[in-house]
């Protein structure tokens, strides 16, 4: 994976939290992106070229009218005053590719110099086991912090850690190998078929590969997740937003300098859902 910086642009080295989404269902870790890259008025200082990512490309994103400034499939963001870089993923990978996309990546953020690194996913409704909506969305969390993926300062701010993470369980540990690039033992090699069981579900998930990955180069990495449906998702970007604010103690109050409008909306998502009704003829 080549960084490619923007002409007249360079990474700043005081940064050393990276936040990154994990695509999912609904896009949220994509959108939670867009909203944190708008509010914060992170400065695109350039892009990731890999193989491992279909192309793609599209208008300004976060400009306040459309002036013609490409989008591309993987770009980097730098908020200097937040002390945090931010990545943007704005197309899969290509089928068959995650893990290696996920080392790719891993060895950039390792080589960079990055300390956390913050993932940002979604996970489907329909999978949830334990349905508990009487406090409304909830935050989950997995970290490296801990072998269990427990970490004291989550369990603190109120969230659960994600139950389907088993580092003694046979698809992790097989995910596991994988990312360290090992010789993997038979005893965890999956029989045919076998992948298509529960138990490979959520390690199949891209939060999985990244967060295996970038473990296994020695980075903290804490994923953030919420349950969510295809359908209106900016509800559920919101929430995962307001939780990586919370886990890094950044006030979104502060991102404008106005406590009364924290959160400054990306021009794209005018037109997030389809273009604007037509109320011409009525």
């Amino acid at each position: 994976m080549e960084f490619v910086p923007e002409q007249g642009k360079r990474v700043n080295g005081d940064s050393s939290t990276l936040i990154l989404p994990a695509l999912s269902i609904g896009n949220v870790g994509q959108l939670a992106v867009d909203l944190l890259v708008a509010s914060t008025r992170a400065e695109r200082i350039g892009y990731l070229d890999t193989p491992y990512v279909l192309p793609c490309v599209g208008n300004d994103a976060y400009g306040p009218v459309p002036n013609g400034e490409l989008a591309l499939p993987l770009e980097a963001y730098d908020s200097s005053a937040n002390a945090m870089n931010l990545i943007q993923q704005r197309s899969p990978v290509v089928k068959g590719r995650m893990i290696e996309f996920a080392k790719n990546l891993a060895d950039y953020v390792a080589a960079s110099g990055k300390k956390h690194v913050v993932v940002l996913s979604s996970l489907d409704f329909g999978r949830w086991q334990r349905v508990d909506m009487s406090s409304g969305l909830q935050t989950l969390y997995l970290s490296s912090t801990n072998s269990d993926g427990t970490d004291d300062y989550c369990e603190q701010l109120g969230w659960k850690k994600l139950q389907e993470y088993k580092p003694t369980q046979k698809a992790w540990k097989y995910l596991s190998a994988l990312a360290e690039g090992n010789a993997i033992p038979e005893s965890i090699l999956p029989f045919e078929g076998e992948l298509e069981e529960e138990e490979y579900y959520y390690p199949s998930l891209p939060f999985a590969a990244l967060f295996s990955c970038l473990k296994a180069k020695g980075l903290k990495v804490t994923c953030l997740f919420c349950y969510c449906s295809e359908g209106d998702n900016i509800p559920d970007a919101f929430h995962l937003a307001e939780a990586a604010c919370k886990l890094l103690d950044l006030s979104p109050s502060n991102f404008q300098g106005n406590s009364n409008d924290k959160w400054f909306i990306p021009l794209s998502w005018k037109t997030l859902y389809g273009p604007p009704a037509d109320m011409s003829l009525f």
